[in-house]
């Protein structure tokens, strides 16, 4: 006989809340009538996310790709915005579609984020601005990048979608810079099925933001003193969100587990990506580094052929995109070519961590004997 086929195990899953707690809010809208416009959910959630992550300003929206626009659009950026070529492609996908000129200088070798010494390498008297991505919750050299920022008088942008939750030196990352932008989306520790947010501490910034993602209006009378385009979050997102995020700290704690088991089963056989000193991490992603493109592929096979699917984020790096000029990023190249996602969720149980990681191992030591 054969034996039964193991369950696919995917790179992440949503731990969905209780459903009765979900409806509850539901009925709560229904009650209502109002299903969007700014609602009390959304307002709620807005306020409890403040308080969970310690930042001033929190305004929801409706996917992290806006919020990035938002940000660019907000600072009135028009010119080059140097980035990353390590992220997922909203970071540089926003930085164009806004009218902006994507500018790459290439990451760190052992955090993996963009690096500060190859930023001022490609400044130009066109450079407006940075946007930096948090790469898989890690921080960036943020004293680096804000000594930059001020000799040459140009605005930061993180994009934060993978760093919810995580402290730096006792405080909030998403308090470095001028706007730090969330992504809610079903695949993050913390979500609301579609959504983001835009963080920052400037009370003129943040009003101004707020009416932008509301088509400019400035008051009931539907005045509209500025353009602005629909970014709002819906009540039916909040409402998810609010019962996931009591949830988030528990979230950490069994995600943490599972990296430990994951270290103590590879550490020595795989390599890292190195979280900077002075950070309480979010355990939001597990990726380890291969020896090679050819290696990798050789373990993800493997892996797939169990029903285990690791993503590899992020591959190609952005600097490869049709509608980006070119740049010469080797450590980017060779990084993304070679760095794998292994599967973490809250539902991943002892027998399944065990087995992704034999199965791993395996793979290194055939690979090592063909």
């Amino acid at each position: 006989m054969h034996s039964p086929k193991q369950p696919r195990i995917p790179v992440t899953k949503p731990a969905l809340p209780d459903l009765d707690s979900y409806i509850n809010y539901l009925s709560g809208i229904w009650e209502r009538g109002q299903l969007t416009n700014n609602g009390p959910l959304v307002k709620e959630l807005e306020i409890r996310i403040k308080d969970y992550l310690g930042v001033k300003h929190c305004l929801a929206v409706s996917s992290g790709t806006v919020a990035l626009q938002l940000a660019l659009k907000a600072l009135e950026l028009n010119g080059e915005v140097i980035t990353t070529p390590f992220s997922f492609v909203a970071t540089s996908s926003a930085i164009a579609w806004e009218g902006c000129r994507p500018v790459f200088a290439d990451i760190e070798n052992d955090t993996l984020c963009i690096d500060p010494d190859r930023i001022e390498a490609v400044l130009t008297e066109n450079t407006q601005a940075i946007l930096a991505t948090h790469i898989y919750g890690h921080p960036c050299a943020v004293d680096a990048i804000e000594h930059l920022a001020v000799k040459h008088h140009l605005k930061v942008i993180y994009d934060a979608a993978h760093a919810f939750g995580v402290n730096y030196r006792g405080q909030s990352l998403l308090n470095f810079g001028d706007i730090s932008t969330l992504s809610f989306h079903a695949t993050k520790l913390f979500y609301t099925g579609e959504g983001g947010a835009v963080v920052c501490d400037d009370d003129c910034l943040a009003e101004r933001i707020r009416r932008m993602r509301d088509f400019g209006i400035n008051g009931p009378e539907a005045f509209f003193p500025e353009i602005g385009i629909n970014a709002k979050m819906s009540e039916l997102h909040a409402a998810l969100g609010l019962c996931v995020l009591p949830g988030v700290s528990e979230a950490i704690a069994r995600r943490k587990a599972i990296c430990l088991r994951y270290d103590a089963a590879l550490s020595g056989r795989l390599a890292r990506p190195v979280v900077r000193e002075g950070t309480e991490y979010n355990y939001a992603y597990y990726p380890v580094i291969l020896a090679s493109q050819a290696e990798l592929q050789h373990v993800q096979d493997a892996l797939n052929q169990v029903n285990v699917y690791p993503r590899r984020y992020f591959y190609p790096p952005l600097s490869r995109l049709d509608y980006v000029s070119q740049y010469s990023v080797p450590l980017a190249d060779n990084i993304s070519a070679r760095i794998l996602c292994l599967p973490l969720y809250e539902e991943l149980d002892e027998m399944q961590i065990d087995m992704i990681c034999n199965v791993v191992l395996g793979a290194l030591d055939n690979y090592f004997k063909e």
